[in-house]
């Protein structure tokens, strides 16, 4: 068992037409038997911080300790960590017995516990039948298993996951997200796991760090992160569908703080007119979640929105074409454009009657909405008026940084 502490890490790599900042300044403490996700789109580090914690590349700055060890210099098999690659790298001439044993026999184990601990971790992982086999007759699914194994049976301090799911088709991985919930509670040791898949990180961590451009974004629990984004970018990223977003500024009229935009002008709820101090014509970025949208066509009213129109601050915007309608089962996606070209998607009830080309009103519901600076990584003004019972505060845990201004990571 031990804790994970990455201090001031960065990483730069060396080419022909230049350096390469991978990682900038990234401090984090990982706990033990802590389950934590490092999310992002492809380039911005979560693979690097792996591989600069198992040992396969070695920080330009700062310190990574393995419980109280310095690992700085230390070689990858004398760091007690085991990790899971996403090509499952088995060896395809060895059986499963012997791909999953193969760690404890380089570390000269004696044949009789190495027996024990393999059939152990077969039944664990349901692979029992399948020890004599070769990698080439296994599924995916079953490939997965095997390399899992190999880590587990290590028993290490820490596991490392390189995307470890992603070559899996979408039930699979779906059953294999809950297996490896399942697993974590048996382990004894810390899990930091690299993805790309938002839902993988919201179903899977205890923590999610959001990464972009070698910086992290933000960090905290699933729900915290999901509503209450750090910035633009973490909205945006975290949520299937992304966020949606207007683009205005804010007008202070006595006791009323509007939200003014090219589709219209919205009375703000109390508890966001404190970002009326923002100053005069300075661009402010109107964040909404599909779920909180509602979709009528004039004349009638909006399916579910019965309790939204109780409530005393709803934004309209009429007039709007539906260009996209993607029925899910459980809901129904509805893509709507005005005619200026502004977009919007809301989530609706899967017996919602709305057809591509018809003419639609939605209805905003302002008590969820975000307010956040101009910018790709504008910062968050505001907090939704409900916030979730998960959520401890909008700096507990939370960290900015925006990499165009070079900000320095907290440590989280």
């Amino acid at each position: 068992m031990a804790t994970v502490q990455l201090e001031h890490v960065s990483k730069t790599f060396k080419s022909r037409k230049g350096d390469v900042r991978a990682l900038t300044d990234l401090s984090l403490i990982v706990g033990d038997r802590e389950f934590v996700v490092l999310v992002g789109p492809s380039g911005c580090g979560k693979s690097t911080t792996l591989r600069l914690i198992a040992g396969l590349e070695e920080p330009s700055a700062g310190t990574i300790r393995i419980g109280a060890r310095d690992v700085g210099g230390v070689p990858p098999k004398d760091r007690d960590v085991a990790m899971v690659f996403q090509n499952y790298a088995l060896y395809p001439h060895m059986t499963v017995f012997g791909n999953i044993a193969f760690g404890l026999k380089m570390r000269r184990v004696p044949a009789r516990e190495i027996k024990q601990r393999v059939q152990e971790v077969a039944r664990t992982l349901d692979v029992g039948h399948l020890l004599e086999r070769k990698p080439g007759g296994l599924s995916g699914g079953e490939c997965q298993r095997v390399a899992l194994g190999r880590a587990i049976v290590r028993d290490p301090k820490i596991f490392l996951f390189d995307e470890p799911l992603s070559n899996l088709d979408a039930r699979l991985r779906g059953h294999m997200r809950t297996e490896l919930k399942a697993l974590h509670r048996s382990l004894t040791a810390a899990i930091i796991y690299v993805t790309h898949d938002q839902e993988e990180a919201m179903t899977l961590g205890d923590r999610v760090v959001v990464m972009r451009q070698g910086v992290v974004q933000q960090c905290g629990p699933p729900l915290e992160v999901y509503n209450s984004p750090a910035n633009r970018f973490v909205g945006d990223f975290i949520g299937s569908p992304s966020m949606n977003f207007l683009e205005g500024h804010l007008e202070d009229h006595a006791e009323l703080v509007s939200f003014v935009a090219k589709v219209g002008r919205f009375a703000l709820p109390p508890t966001l007119r404190d970002v009326a101090a923002t100053p005069a014509g300075a661009g402010v970025v109107l964040g909404i979640r599909p779920e909180h949208v509602r979709v009528a066509t004039p004349g009638t009213s909006p399916g579910g929105a019965a309790s939204v129109e109780q409530q005393d601050f709803i934004a309209r915007v009429t007039n709007l074409t539906v260009s996209v309608v993607e029925p899910l089962g459980n809901s129904v996606h509805i893509h709507v454009a005005t005619s200026e070209g502004q977009s919007f998607v809301a989530c609706a009830p899967p017996t919602t009657a709305i057809t591509p080309g018809q003419r639609v009103n939605v209805l905003f519901d302002m008590s969820r909405i975000h307010l956040f600076a101009a910018g790709t990584c504008g910062a968050r003004l505001s907090r939704p008026e409900r916030a979730s019972p998960a959520a401890t505060g909008p700096d507990d845990g939370a960290m900015v940084a925006d990499p165009q201004t070079s900000t320095p990571n907290r440590q989280v």
